[in-house]
């Protein structure tokens, strides 16, 4: 038995069983687009820790802010005792993700948890209960954030849920345009938009909604444009609180700090985490000023808001991605990969769609060619057979049929082709 199956028996022992395996990787040590297993043997990172090592595995410049900041101090609540990295972290993310005039900061630890204050955020600036969100969403495992979850299997037996929360379809042209004009299934999409005020919820009631500008879990779809748009000014025009979910597409995923900076589009309250803090726990919502001040006094936040470990780590990451431009680099690597993928998908008609936004990109498998024929066995032979090969991939989609790449963005040419070479020989040997 090798090391690394001897630490899954050791798992399958110890672990509780709805703690899921989305790859039977192991890791001893990673750095950059690498991850060296229990047994030696180097693996190709497409997965990113689910979209978190955006800088890289073990960036020195973060690890060396970590072990300073380690030994002044590990944690003292930041609403025991104020302390410099906070603030220093909330200034950085109103410089780079600009809400309006004014904007300000809040930090937590995950992005469920983000999820959840910039919910209680809206409710207390429209002192509106009800909340809108979309099919295909995912916003995390915690009461509220599960509620908006779309994804049935992920909160089986897990009721009751949140009330006061409703439900459109999320516009995606690839599988529901059912033959019509993009210009035409974006127009039939904001009309049910419009009427969602006479059909789903009164619009004076609804205090946000919240959406994913790339979709995450829901097999990477990028809102389409005129949508967003549209979307803002339904918002406007009723008052209600705009969250863009960002915790998957932000911190140069898509090519920008955030997606929503590549649409124009501005949302008023938007959450972050994973990539934030280069694998540490850290998460953050961002928006204008005068809403995020609604929140009254010690209604917000936790006695983990920020730890002074994960702020040192985040602002380093920052600066990293500053230093190295990798949201331009986060381009290039996208131009690639779509490159490469469409260049599949003209020899396979298993791929049906190839998509995304920067480095957040995902192919999409089905069977005849239809787009509602998901076929999540070709998705699961493809990944199992990458991971024999040394590629750690993810799947995504409500059906299980979508390959996302999250490789790290500092992933060198040269690997992320060998990484390419290997889905495209496994999916000629699936088929």
């Amino acid at each position: 038995m090798t090391k690394s199956q001897q630490l899954f028996e050791r798992r399958r022992k110890a672990v509780a069983n709805g703690v899921g395996v989305f790859n039977t990787a192991t890791v001893r040590e990673a750095y950059g687009a690498t991850i060296i297993d229990e047994d030696g043997r180097e693996l190709i990172d497409f997965a990113g820790g689910i979209g978190v090592v955006n800088a890289g595995h073990c960036p020195p410049e973060v690890v060396a802010a970590v072990r300073e900041q380690a030994g002044k101090y590990l944690h003292t609540s930041f609403n025991v005792v104020t302390y410099e990295p906070y603030v220093a972290l909330c200034e950085q993310l109103a410089e780079i993700l600009p809400h309006g005039e004014s904007s300000k900061a809040m930090l937590v630890s995950t992005g469920a948890e983000a999820v959840e204050n910039a919910i209680k955020i809206a409710r207390q600036a429209t002192k509106r209960q009800a909340v809108l969100c979309y099919t295909g969403a995912y916003h995390g495992r915690t009461m509220m954030a599960m509620t908006l979850t779309s994804k049935v299997g992920y909160k089986l037996h897990c009721g009751p849920f949140a009330p006061e929360v409703y439900r459109l379809p999320f516009p995606n042209y690839y599988r529901y345009g059912g033959g019509r004009s993009y210009a035409e299934y974006v127009e039939f999409e904001l009309k049910r938009l419009r009427e969602s005020a006479y059909n789903v919820v009164d619009p004076d009631s609804l205090a946000a909604i919240i959406l994913e500008p790339v979709q995450g879990e829901g097999g990477f779809y990028p809102v389409p444009p005129e949508y967003l748009e549209g979307l803002r000014r339904f918002c406007d025009e009723h008052g209600i609180i705009l969250i863009m979910d960002e915790v998957q597409s932000g911190f140069g995923r898509t090519g920008q700090w955030a997606a929503w900076q590549n649409y124009g589009v501005t949302p008023d309250i938007s959450t972050y985490a994973k990539s934030l803090g280069s694998g540490l726990p850290i998460a953050a919502v961002v928006g204008r000023a005068e809403v995020m001040d609604a929140a009254a006094p010690g209604t917000i936040g936790g006695t983990y808001i920020g730890s002074p470990l994960c702020c040192a780590a985040a602002l380093a990451t920052i600066d990293l991605i500053k230093k190295h431009d990798l949201n331009a680099r986060a381009n290039r690597i996208g131009e690639q990969i779509t490159r490469r993928l469409k260049s599949m998908q003209a020899n396979y008609p298993a791929i049906g769609d190839v998509r995304g936004l920067g480095a957040m990109i995902g192919f999409e498998l089905v069977r005849d060619g239809d787009p509602r024929r998901a076929d999540a066995e070709l998705c699961a032979k493809i990944i199992r057979g990458c991971a024999e090969r040394g590629l750690i991939l993810l799947s995504a989609g409500t059906f299980k049929n979508v390959i996302r790449i999250l490789t790290p963005l500092v992933i060198s040419d040269e690997l992320l082709t060998r990484g390419l070479d290997i889905i495209e020989e496994e999916l000629a040997k699936a088929l």
